[in-house]
């Protein structure tokens, strides 16, 4: 077939001017990068970081090197060896730590871990995250105990106890937090080494700082392990009520259901999830011990979801808080996004004493996690991927009593979980949540729940308000000393 020209538009010209940003530049004195690491990373010295150190270290005199106050660490790589927790040691990977109620999902031959000694940790050792989101800190409390933690999170054994509460404020700070990033390394994955925390520059703080810094980590850590404790007591009444149950059957093998039974929960999928021996056991177990059944609509409470908005980045906007971050300690929220139109009467935001829910999610993961709101949630943003369940006017269940039987590990959350449908990204609908049957006890024990889940829910939000506090207050000092105001010294 012959080729015949054709008339076509002539090629744009080439462009001058880079279009999608401009180059962020500046220049160094060379004997920057021959000290310390001898780092060639350009992002090392323009990150705010590498000025907040800078700043701090041209002061002549009220500061040290970390490495002066505290010994930062870590176990070696880790090479366990995976065995059934009927035989294992319970393993928690770096994010699990910041877990509310940390779940492990691996167990390791103890026998065959490496220096397994230096993998475990004592209440109040300082962790820092050394791989991925680095230079986060955390404080180890009552579950972290007799559990192998990852080899992914910094050790900060402090050198003077009277130091420790300056020490964890100091890591909690904006500035701290800045200068770890800033001098982290790696392409897709960032890292940070025992020498990177080691070279930080830190003020020293008069000794009333200090105590003071020390009194709010010692009630931080107290209200945690308060907030763990009344957790696990809600859980064991509300066990001890219904009576224990033993699942061997969670039809791993297979099972076969009658089609009437298909359609008897009052949907119309296929999925096999709500059909399971194992959650049937419990279904039955609860209406055998317990008195009856209430649903979550029935019961007096409102459910819905905000309709999908827009997450527009915006540096004065309003924090959003994730879905994964219901579910954590004190939780990073560095997103701020413009406040529009959130689809909700509430734009948006929650109050205290609702239940928050995440709807998506993977199967072992958040989705179908109840959790109680309090202040630390107070008037916040949430994403749109949380299910709010608000209590009326009249309800006939508590809220804490409500979580409790919903996410109770054997015989609440299970149930919760059989509702989800979808493979990549398992979901939930409200709907289904609105019609779940909730067991009921007596009027006593359900209040005693009730009170035992919500104190938890207030000890938790107020040590993550704590916390808060403590760093914004950390977060002034370094302020104060880098404008060389030393009217507080």
């Amino acid at each position: 077939m012959a080729l015949r020209a054709r008339l076509v538009a002539p090629p744009p010209e080439p462009k001058t001017v880079w279009p999608w940003h401009t180059v962020k530049a500046s220049s160094v004195p060379v004997s920057a990068m021959f000290c310390g690491d001898r780092r060639m990373e350009a992002g090392t010295y323009l990150s705010s970081g590498y000025g907040i150190r800078t700043a701090i270290e041209s002061r002549s005199n009220g500061w040290k090197p970390f490495v002066e106050v505290a010994r930062a660490w870590m176990p070696g790589r880790l090479k366990g060896i995976q065995v059934s927790r009927d035989y294992g040691t319970p393993f928690l990977a770096a994010t699990q730590v910041f877990d509310v109620r940390p779940v492990p999902r691996k167990w390791l031959s103890l026998d065959r871990t490496d220096d397994s000694a230096n993998r475990f940790v004592h209440q109040g050792m300082i962790l820092v995250t050394c791989s991925g989101s680095v230079g986060r800190p955390t404080i180890a409390y009552a579950p972290h105990e007799q559990i192998l933690i990852s080899h992914d999170l910094l050790r900060i054994e402090v050198i003077e106890r009277r130091d420790r509460g300056w020490i964890y404020a100091y890591l909690h700070s904006r500035q701290a937090r800045a200068m770890a990033v800033g001098t982290h390394y790696g392409h897709i994955i960032k890292h940070l080494e025992t020498s990177h925390i080691d070279a930080l520059p830190i003020p020293t703080v008069d000794d009333d700082t200090a105590a003071d810094f020390a009194r709010r980590v010692e009630r931080i850590l107290d209200l945690r392990n308060e907030g763990h404790r009344l957790t696990l007591e809600a859980e064991s009444r509300f066990e001890k009520v219904i009576g224990p149950l033993s699942i061997t059957d969670w039809g791993d093998k297979g099972f076969t259901v009658r089609a009437s039974q298909a359609f008897g929960f009052g949907r119309r999928r296929m999925d096999a999830t709500i059909h399971n021996p194992g959650v049937t056991a419990i279904r039955n177990h609860l209406a055998k011990r317990g008195k009856g059944f209430t649903s979550v609509a029935a019961a007096g409470y409102e459910m819905w979801l905000p309709t999908r908005f827009r997450r527009v980045p915006a540096a004065d906007g309003v924090p959003l808080v994730e879905s994964a971050s219901l579910t954590e300690i004190n939780p990073d929220i560095t997103k701020r996004i413009a406040d529009n139109d959130f689809g909700d009467p509430h734009q948006g935001r929650v109050k205290s004493g609702w239940v928050l829910m995440a709807r998506s999610g993977q199967a072992y993961g958040i989705i179908g996690t109840a959790v109680l709101a309090e202040q630390d949630l107070e008037d916040k943003v949430v994403s749109d991927d949380v299910m709010r369940i608000k209590p009326g006017a009249g309800v006939s269940l508590r809220p804490g009593y409500l979580v409790t039987a919903l996410s109770h590990p054997v015989l609440g959350r299970p149930l919760v979980k059989s509702l989800i449908y979808g493979s990549s990204i398992p979901h939930m609908d409200v709907s289904d949540i609105a019609t779940h049957e909730v067991v009921r006890l007596e009027d006593a024990e359900e209040s005693a729940i009730a009170d035992l889940a919500e104190a938890s829910a207030k000890a938790r939000a107020a040590a993550d308000v704590l916390e808060r506090e403590m760093a914004t207050d950390a977060a002034a000092i370094i302020d104060r000393f880098i404008s060389q105001d030393t009217a507080n010294d």
